[in-house]
């Protein structure tokens, strides 16, 4: 048995929850790695997983080893890195999650010149707006706006962007242009962001020099997915709030309409997020510090002109997060 393979398929079984999830990310047949998981739980003689038709699920025992041998990999890793860092030469695979728009119009553009900068990093991109499972996933890192809920990951903050209302033309013909936020609980046709996590409905936010204003519900259209939000409203089927770099080339062309600009809500902070008890690789930390240099530009771009006094709210992190600066 080779010893260091058994607990690296082991350890990542007890992290993907499958072992056909497991075996994928480690490039290796089924069959392969469930013999090396039986072979480490003959050597201890104990029964490290509960395997049924269904789900995996790991003994107490497998609990203590995975804990233990857990720290045994962080160190190889460590020297690994040391090494690798030493060279110069972050190296290796980096699976990264991030949603539809950011994707499209923010990270996707600017990859070339990390491509350039770093080409013995590979990148496996997944685009989706779905909450993401980093660790039952096998994600390195997830790009994510808005609220910080999960204390078992740590965040850094990579740049803010600004929502904004807006319609088609067409739209703004038939309904009218809104002057006040409370218009829109009459007459006019909302389309929601709907989250994939809940189901629910983000609400219509504004602030202004009067204060807040929060409109829920009433929405003819829900979509879940941030392309298709803003391809709604192109398509004259009603008012959304999107973020500026999404809708500036369609606003830049007429193919949309801003309104309700005095009353934009707050800065929408990103963050850049990854397990707490995964070791940062050096291609992982090179990663995360080129998003922190780029993201900011681009995610204010084609709105260099933005209100920046002081009743724009700036975002908080919460304490939940382990916020790296």
């Amino acid at each position: 048995m080779n010893q260091l393979s058994a607990i690296r398929a082991f350890a990542r079984v007890v992290e993907a929850g499958s072992f056909i999830r497991a075996a994928e990310s480690l490039d290796m047949p089924t069959a392969t790695l469930s013999k090396l998981v039986r072979e480490l739980e003959a050597h201890l003689g104990v029964r490290l997983l509960q395997r049924t038709t269904r789900r995996v699920s790991v003994t107490a025992e497998g609990q203590d080893y995975y804990e233990k041998a857990g720290r045994l990999l962080r160190d190889l890793e460590d020297i690994d890195a040391s090494f690798s860092a030493a060279r110069g030469t972050p190296r290796g695979l980096l699976r990264v999650d991030v949603g539809g728009s950011t994707a499209r119009d923010v990270l996707v553009p600017a990859l070339p010149a990390f491509m350039a900068r770093y080409p013995d990093i590979r990148i496996e991109l997944g685009v989706s707006d779905r909450p993401v499972n980093l660790i039952g996933e096998n994600a390195d890192c997830v790009i994510r706006g808005g609220p910080l809920d999960d204390s078992s990951l740590v965040a850094r903050h990579v740049g803010d962007a600004t929502l904004i209302t807006c319609a088609s033309p067409g739209y703004l013909k038939a309904h009218g242009v809104p002057a006040y936020p409370e218009e829109l609980r009459n007459g006019h046709r909302l389309v929601s962001y709907v989250l994939s996590s809940t189901g629910r409905a983000v609400p219509f936010r504004f602030r202004g020099d009067a204060g807040s204003v929060e409109i829920k519900g009433g929405h003819r259209l829900g979509i879940n997915e941030s392309n298709a939000h803003l391809a709604a409203a192109i398509a004259g089927l009603g008012l959304v709030q999107t973020f500026s770099y999404a809708a500036a080339p369609a606003l830049a062309s007429g193919a949309l309409v801003e309104v309700l600009r005095a009353w934009r809500p707050a800065l929408y902070p990103f963050h850049v997020v990854y397990p707490h008890n995964r070791h940062v690789t050096h291609r992982l930390r090179v990663f995360i510090d080129w998003l922190a240099e780029m993201m900011p530009g681009l995610l204010a771009a084609g709105f260099q002109e933005l209100d920046t006094d002081a009743r724009v709210e700036k975002p908080v992190t919460t304490g939940r997060y382990r916020v790296r600066a």
